[in-house]
């Protein structure tokens, strides 16, 4: 089944650390020091926030599949879509190794399907010499 995914680029994590965590009755799954994200089954939802935006509001949203014949089955979709659709197979990014499909929609925003195939230590999976913010040169990561 898939699930919703929004990314929020915020300014000051613990403040919206604290207002989500209210919002949703949760804490954050995952807690780094620039990004945070909750897992939620209701609203069925992948929620997550950093300080590696450009701007702050939505960075991207997107639908994170469960298998890959799921994802294949989303792949499908957007061809039917007018919009140039970016592939990124083993990608490095929010602390995970996902293959994922990047469109952007009419109105400029990105929309990310992916499905995770496990973590990584580092936001964009470099070294931490080697490490660059969203949009860098390792990935598309976070639109």
């Amino acid at each position: 089944m898939k699930r919703f995914h929004v990314h929020v680029a915020v300014t000051d994590l613990a403040e919206s650390i604290r207002f989500y965590s209210a919002l949703f009755g949760a804490e954050p799954e995952v807690v780094k020091p620039d990004y945070a994200k909750w897992m939620l089954d209701d609203p069925r939802l992948n929620f997550a926030i950093s300080r590696r935006g450009a701007h702050t509001g939505i960075n991207h949203l997107g639908l994170q599949a469960e298998t890959e014949e799921e994802l294949e089955g989303i792949h499908a979709d957007l061809r039917q879509a007018d919009g140039t659709i970016v592939a990124e197979k083993g990608a490095n990014c929010c602390y995970s190794i996902s293959d994922k499909y990047w469109i952007t929609d009419p109105q400029g925003i990105a929309w990310e399907s992916f499905r995770s195939l496990g973590t990584v230590p580092l936001h964009d999976g470099a070294s931490e010499s080697e490490s660059t913010a969203c949009g860098g040169s390792r990935s598309a990561c976070c639109a």
